[in-house]
């Protein structure tokens, strides 16, 4: 059986995230009413037992934005506790004139491996997190993710295909740090004409070297599990970033709204099915082990090297 690391998961007190707090909103996702709960460590490990899923990243969750700190100690310390996960991607404000302070207080937890501020915006509303979307432009955004370079962490890059040209621009500006695409840039626009968008947007974004993809959060337009949408686009993103620069996540608890964990892990197995060990080895666990850096335990390191960029 192929050892899995899951790039992308969530765990969460529901007390601590606004979003889940609050009333019930039209989201990208849809209805969640089935999440609106507590999602603690144990239950994850449950939902994964079975899968040989080895080791994982958390990715922040949206706390308040001033409890940034709290968010990344909580998960250390459920870390600490558990044994799971084996890295941590915080939340950073990085469009203030100076995210050094805050990047300092959080270099003290052992996990950090990154930060993730999401940056997608869309012309529907229902679709937008970013006021504005132009953020990935933006001089303190530039400024502040090369500073990362100095912590050796990556920057988690969430944005729709209408946003990959500052995206690129984004990663040609901090050539020393490791961009990791959220869910392989949202395809969202299903039609032939959106399909070819994204994939020429990707095929742009790709030929930053130091830009790798995530395969994962396939079921956010969709509502569901299907073999056959994750297959199609986890085959273009390969074709395009290669396998040394794709790698697995669950995106868990969000697609537990409509899967279990073992038909989603199935899914996404069977649609690798027809790759080499190599390039299923790399996609599951190889590039995840590399880029989040899950061998270390220190907080700065050398920049992951990759491989050739391959089909752009």
């Amino acid at each position: 059986m192929i050892r899995i690391v899951d790039a992308h998961h969530h765990i969460w007190s529901r007390k601590d995230l606004p979003w889940l707090m609050g009333a019930m909103q039209p989201r990208i996702f849809g209805p969640y009413e089935s999440i609106r709960r507590d999602y603690p460590i144990e239950e994850y490990l449950e939902d994964i037992s079975g899968r040989n899923i080895v080791k994982s990243v958390y990715v922040q969750a949206n706390w308040a934005k001033d409890r940034f700190e709290d968010e990344v100690a909580w998960v250390q310390g459920e870390a600490d506790r558990s044994g799971w996960p084996h890295g941590i991607v915080g939340y950073c404000d990085m469009t203030v004139d100076d995210a050094r302070p805050v990047l300092d207080r959080l270099k003290k937890y052992p996990l950090m491996r990154g930060i993730r501020q999401q940056f997608h915006w869309h012309e529907n509303p229902l679709y937008r997190f970013a006021a504005d979307p132009n953020l990935a432009r933006n001089a303190n955004v530039v400024r502040n993710v090369a500073a990362l370079v100095d912590y050796g962490w990556s920057f988690d890059l969430q944005v729709f295909a209408s946003q990959m040209r500052g995206a690129a621009d984004l990663a040609a500006a901090c050539p020393n740090v490791t961009f990791i695409l959220q869910h392989a840039g949202m395809p969202e626009d299903l039609s032939p004409a959106g399909y070819d968008y994204w994939r020429q947007e990707l095929r742009h974004l790709a030929e930053q070297p130091n830009v790798v993809t995530k395969l994962s959060a396939f079921g956010t337009f969709i509502h569901r599990n299907e073999t056959g949408h994750i297959s199609r686009i986890l085959h273009e993103a390969l074709a395009i970033f290669g396998p040394d620069r794709c790698l697995f996540g669950s995106n868990f608890p969000i697609e537990k709204i409509w899967t279990d964990y073992g038909p989603l892990v199935d899914s996404f197995l069977i649609a690798a099915s027809t790759l080499d060990e190599a390039a299923q080895t790399a996609i599951f666990h190889d590039t995840a082990m590399r880029v989040y850096q899950l061998d270390r335990a220190g907080s700065v390191t050398a920049r992951p090297k990759f491989g050739k960029k391959t089909g752009a």
